[in-house]
């Protein structure tokens, strides 16, 4: 294995992750790129572009509210507004920022209406800082905005444009600190599976499943468990994307997304299993599943690109789809980083014509589907793969080469019960011919 895995704490006597050189090393991508281009500042309202330019974090409950803000101007260092008494605790202990961070409150998502006069409030502070540096004049590029803000920005003569995919773009490529706090993320996971395939059998609830998968990961020390996606029985065909508190039961096929960040940085991580037992439908759907997703990962070096990778997935009509569209994520692959998608975008939907080149430093997830046919039961398995100078290193470690069966394994009297069989068996050779012989004596008997 290339990449090293660590613990979660920092030690005097082996070089880990350095967070100075993340920082540093994050904020010269974005610099770098905002000076090839039109802007003459970029604006970032979402909060992992305000993390990966400024390196601060007031907690997950903020990760939708659209509330903190940071400017970064042309040849300038970034300046951030932050939730009241926050900016107060990045001067006292982000001396990266210092006085450059300032307390700033916008709308919270519509929370305070245009009368309160927030958004004309935000546009000045933003007019203020581009006058001072002459930039006013020139285009200001935003990630994501309410419209309040946009439509005062704009009356205060400043023109708007995309900032957004030079956010993406910057992200992109990930520094060797972001690959370690990756594979870190991805470890916390691997442990997470381990004790769900402890733990699974029939009585088991989805739920339950998700309480255990989160217990784990935060006493590991994860910033924020985003989601567990607990798919049982027949919710696995159509994927709905949410658990549930449905119970599990023997021959149940179960699979399970478990997103969550350590220090920011994502995992997107599928893994199926059987509960008991596994149809011969099921064990087949996987193995269909797994082919799809090797055959991907085996794409995957410099040079290579996302057409060719989406090419070797099924068309949407081969597995009961009328488009790509209708048929969307459920052979995919995405970049993942500081957010669950990021670029490379990889879909039949959209890689076939815009392809992306793969270049060391991606790490993306690559996630495939595959229905049963017995029409209810599916599988879903996910690798998060880092992009090297000469190949591929896949960072996520529990087994998946073959369908896992879990929960008690029952013993009869003749031994085992087999870990693949049908829910409702044919009958027997015994069972036709005593069916066949009562028949016969019934016919004889009304003679």
């Amino acid at each position: 294995m290339a990449l090293k895995t660590y613990g979660t704490m920092a030690v005097d006597w082996e070089q880990r992750i350095d967070f100075d050189r993340l920082r540093k090393e994050r904020l010269a991508r974005a610099k770098a790129l905002l000076a090839k281009s039109e802007m003459g500042a970029l604006l970032c309202f979402d909060m992992n572009n305000v993390r990966y330019i400024t390196a601060t974090h007031i907690g997950t409950w903020a990760q939708d509210k659209i509330s903190r803000f940071t400017l970064l101007p042309q040849n300038d260092e970034p300046i951030l507004w932050d939730f009241g008494s926050a900016a107060k605790h990045h001067q006292l202990n982000c001396p990266w920022l210092g006085e450059r961070s300032r307390a700033g409150i916008s709308l919270l998502r519509g929370a305070m209406s245009p009368e309160m006069g927030r958004a004309e409030d935000v546009a000045r502070k933003i007019k203020i800082e581009l006058e001072m540096r002459g930039l006013h004049n020139q285009p200001l590029g935003i990630d994501v905005v309410e419209p309040p803000i946009l439509f005062a920005l704009q009356k205060e003569g400043i023109t708007v444009v995309d900032g957004q995919q030079l956010m993406s773009d910057a992200r992109v490529i990930k520094t060797q600190d972001e690959i370690s706090l990756l594979n870190t993320s991805a470890m916390m996971v691997d442990a997470a599976y381990e004790e769900l395939y402890r733990a699974m059998r029939p009585g088991f609830s989805e739920n339950q499943a998700v309480g255990l998968a989160s217990k784990v990961l935060y006493d590991l020390g994860s910033e924020y468990v985003e989601g567990v996606n607990a798919i049982s029985g027949e919710r696995c065909n159509p994927h709905p994307h949410v658990f549930s508190d449905r119970i599990l039961r023997p021959g149940d096929p179960v699979y399970f997304d478990i997103l969550h960040s350590y220090m920011g940085y994502r995992t997107c991580y599928y893994r199926s299993f059987a509960i008991g037992y596994g149809s011969p439908a099921l064990v087949d759907a996987y193995s269909r599943c797994r082919d799809y997703l090797d055959a991907a990962i085996s794409l995957i070096r410099p040079g290579r690109n996302t057409a060719e990778i989406a090419s070797v997935w099924p068309k949407a009509q081969e597995f009961g789809f009328p488009n790509e569209e209708a048929a969307f994520a459920l052979q995919f692959g995405h970049g993942i980083g500081l957010a669950i998608w990021e670029k490379p975008v990889i879909s039949r939907l959209v890689s076939l014509e815009h392809s992306y080149e793969l270049k060391p430093g991606m790490v993306f997830a690559l996630e495939t589907f595959w229905p049963s046919k017995d029409g209810w039961s599916a599988a879903r398995i996910e690798e998060e793969i880092v992009v090297t100078e000469t190949g591929h290193e896949v960072i996520t470690r529990f087994p998946a080469e073959k369908l896992l069966v879990a929960g008690t394994r029952y013993i009869s009297a003749d031994g085992p019960l087999a870990t693949t069989r049908e829910h409702d068996p044919p009958p027997s050779s015994r069972i036709v011919e005593m069916v066949e012989a009562s028949a016969r004596t019934e016919a004889g008997a009304s003679r």
